[in-house]
């Protein structure tokens, strides 16, 4: 496809951005002079990056690869982290997909290598920085491993986020099967670099990773509004054992939550048991992928209600904690007509199992009790190992950060 699009091909992009490709594509015979199924898949790939990449979505002038390589990308939010890890004057980002993370390394960086092996994308986000005016990034179609034994530069950071799937599009969990292959690569990429910035799937195996990669120095799991999104590694010259982990929410006002751990402050963490009391505390997300499952209970000085159940309580607000915080006002059995009490006519409420024999679904199949409302269920086991349910309401924002 030729770029810039020619104006009448943008004036057809701009009119249908919020319209169904599929029934775009359906209408081509309409637009006889104009390229409708590349341009369709332009609107596609711009519906697909709104909630990622806002500023790039509305920016008439840059052009959209494949969805799949915007899928693939990182979100803005997600880049700006990443870029505030690092520093220097040169920085290879040796798996560059849609630049959105060159581009936000660009801002902290003052030269980057971009490195992609697809020459059409490349090609692709080359025309895209010109039009976004980052001029510290130059464009290599080259295939990470050979631009790395070619160049003669030395890096102060390399920074990699290896393809997730095997060649049958099947998700993998070990990262020697992903590609490029860190592992292998270890003794290369620490010759060239001071530094490496690793970025992998959350759903890879953290103590897998540490303990293969064996030079982890520091480690983040990065999440944004409570999802998981990415682990990211910082890999130095000297070996580590038992690196810092940040689990890091990045939430939806722009605050993010934060909380820090290693394994060896975990295992010393000596949780203390009770009924539930006044609060109840859900971990976020990236505190449970970090394995945070004693240490943030004795940080925040709170009690566990089960060894397995991973919720926590007290009678004194910590507004401070990183997850999700609900007052108790009652505590019942897991019997639907004692619970819909509670409920209203409508008999809605949010419903979480943690440690309990039902699922969501089976849960709600059981006592009729549907989504909504403003009441929240925690469905789990007490310290005696008594499946109960606690019916709370969550505590208001302003008065968790007070």
């Amino acid at each position: 496809m030729d770029y810039p699009l020619p104006e009448a091909a943008r004036r057809y992009v701009a009119a249908h951005l919020h319209d169904d490709p599929a029934h775009l594509a359906l209408q081509a015979r309409r637009h006889p002079g104009l390229p409708v199924p590349e341009l369709v898949r332009q609107i596609q790939a711009r519906q697909k990056a709104r909630v990622k990449l806002p500023d790039w979505a509305d920016n008439p002038d840059l052009i959209f690869p494949p969805s799949l390589s915007v899928e693939q990308a990182s979100s803005a939010r997600t880049a700006a982290f990443k870029a505030s890890l690092v520093d220097g004057q040169r920085l290879a980002d040796l798996t560059g997909g849609f630049g959105a993370d060159s581009a936000a390394f660009a801002q902290r960086v003052a030269h980057v290598d971009y490195v992609e092996r697809n020459p059409a994308l490349a090609d692709v986000v080359r025309y895209n920085f010109g039009q976004l005016g980052i001029s510290n990034v130059d464009v290599h179609a080259a295939d990470a491993l050979a631009f790395l034994k070619e160049t003669n530069q030395h890096y102060d950071w390399l920074y990699l986020d290896p393809a997730r799937r095997d060649t049958a599009a099947r998700k993998i969990f070990l990262l020697r099967d992903c590609e490029p292959d860190v592992v292998k690569l270890m003794p290369l990429l620490l010759h060239k670099a001071t530094k490496i910035l690793l970025k992998t799937s959350p759903m890879l195996d953290i103590e897998q990773a540490v303990q293969g990669l064996g030079h982890v120095r520091r480690l983040w799991v990065v999440a944004v509004d409570n999802e998981v999104k990415e682990v990211l590694y910082e890999l130095g010259q000297e070996p580590a054992v038992d690196p810092e982990r940040y689990a890091l929410n990045l939430r939806r006002d722009g605050t993010q939550q934060e909380f820090r751990l290693n394994r060896a402050r975990e295992a010393r963490a000596t949780p203390r048991y009770a009924e539930a009391q006044q609060f109840l505390y859900e971990p976020n997300a990236a505190v449970l992928k970090a394995g945070a499952f004693r240490s943030i209970g004795t940080a925040f000085e709170l009690l566990k209600l089960h060894q397995h159940s991973h919720l926590y309580t007290s009678d004194v607000l910590r507004a401070d904690f990183p997850g999700r915080i609900f007052r108790v006002l009652a505590v019942e059995k897991a019997d639907g007509a004692t619970l819909k009490a509670h409920l209203g006519p409508e008999a809605r409420a949010h419903v979480t199992t943690r440690n309990f024999p039902d699922s969501v679904a089976d849960f709600r199949r059981r006592t009729g009790i549907r989504e909504g409302g403003d009441v929240y269920l925690f469905a789990t086991t007490d310290l005696r190992g008594r499946p109960v349910v606690l019916v709370c309401e969550k505590v208001a924002p302003a008065l968790a950060v007070a």
